[in-house]
């Protein structure tokens, strides 16, 4: 749970700004990951489930598909 809230916190600090996989990887874990990056996608869905209405259809972090995740800082405004 301290791993998904960093993730989140390090996305929520930077709303708006792209995160790939490996960025992300990087700054939770302190060290460079050259295997799988699917525990960030795995932490991400957890994520998704704890704060997102419908996680199958995220607003608050969302997937930019082919470069990584963002914190949608509008979100909740409209």
């Amino acid at each position: 749970m301290y791993t998904e809230f960093e993730i989140l916190q390090l996305l929520a600090k930077n709303p708006g700004r792209v995160f790939s996989k490996e960025q992300i990887y990087d700054m939770v874990w302190y060290e460079p990951y050259a295997g799988d990056y699917n525990i960030v996608m795995s932490h991400i869905s957890h994520i998704r489930e704890k704060i997102e209405d419908d996680p199958s259809h995220p607003v608050y972090i969302q997937t930019v598909w082919g470069v990584g995740y963002k914190f949608n800082g509008s979100a909740g405004s409209e």
